[in-house]
């Protein structure tokens, strides 16, 4: 095992592209927690005598409609974003498992329904359902105070992101349990008389470690733009807080042809624009590094 480790860390690594890309995400993830602290307490700080300020030595990515610091928002937009991209991706990942481990293994009558409740949900249109979610989920969470006004919707949209785009992760599992359950290694734990949930556990989750950790990788990116894109539209965090949707919502809204504030577009946009594009080279690094027989092919 230790071996195979070290082999798939090899390849990895080989993949300059993955590598440069998970060290930009570390350092964009450490920055924007990081200084979360004061982007909360800049991004609240408001500047009527500076309003819509391009970007300057007080204020290098300017300021918006309300005299506000841009790079602070920015800063705290990105720690939302990627906070809840991992949120969802998690809430995906665990969904996705357990249901793709238990249809495949258990097989026959079962795996049947419960991939044709899969299907159903595929035929639902995506936005429209986390839509729907978001919007009634959220009127519950107010309405019975579970959480506050400002993260009731961010919770809402984890959920409601998260347990949608757990479906192909189901199909990806059962794919794989449906080869595994049939190993000598399994059907000798069988013959042991182990459980089947220690069986799921002890020995067929382990070489799901591949699927799952390139499966999580490419969630997040699919994440985090579902839910700028929803922002975009209205339907994301609300104000105070921010996310690099809802500032790309705001800079746009602001545009006229009078007054072009091109910062308050380029910058929440870039920041997402290279975010995504460094979570698909990892992603695509750990595919190749775990997928030998695809690489020798």
């Amino acid at each position: 095992m230790s071996r195979r480790r070290n082999r798939t860390w090899q390849r990895f690594r080989a993949n300059r592209a993955a590598i440069g890309s998970m060290i930009l995400l570390a350092l964009m993830t450490l920055g924007c927690f990081a200084s979360l602290t004061w982007s909360a307490a800049a991004m609240r700080r408001t500047n009527l005598d500076e309003v819509r300020r391009p970007p300057c030595a007080a204020h290098p990515l300017g300021t918006d409609d309300l005299g506000r610091d841009l790079l602070a928002r920015t800063l705290y937009g990105g720690a939302i974003s990627l906070s809840l991209g991992l949120l969802s991706a998690l809430i995906a990942v665990v969904i996705g498992t357990a249901y793709g481990a238990v249809a495949g293994y258990m097989g026959g009558r079962i795996d049947e329904l419960m991939m044709r409740a899969v299907d159903v949900l595929y035929a639902l249109p995506y936005l429209l359902l986390v839509m729907l979610l978001t919007i009634s989920l959220g009127a519950w969470l107010e309405t019975w105070h579970i959480a506050g006004s400002e993260w009731s919707r961010y919770i809402v949209l984890a959920l409601a992101i998260g347990g949608v785009s757990w479906l192909t992760m189901a199909r990806v599992v059962r794919g794989q349990v449906l080869s595994l359950r049939e190993q000598p290694f399994v059907e000798a734990a069988r013959a042991l008389g182990l459980s089947t949930p220690r069986i799921l556990l002890r020995h067929i989750m382990p070489n799901l470690v591949g699927p799952i950790v390139v499966f999580a990788t490419l969630t997040v990116p699919q994440a985090i733009l579902q839910e700028s894109f929803l922002s975009f539209l209205g339907v994301g965090v609300q104000p105070p807080q921010a996310t690099w949707g809802s500032l790309a919502a705001d800079g746009v809204r602001l545009l006229n042809p009078i007054q072009f504030d091109w910062w308050l577009v380029v910058f929440p946009c870039a920041a997402l624009a290279i975010t995504l594009l460094a979570l698909n080279f990892v992603g695509d690094g750990l595919r190749d590094a775990f997928d030998v027989k695809g690489r020798r092919a």
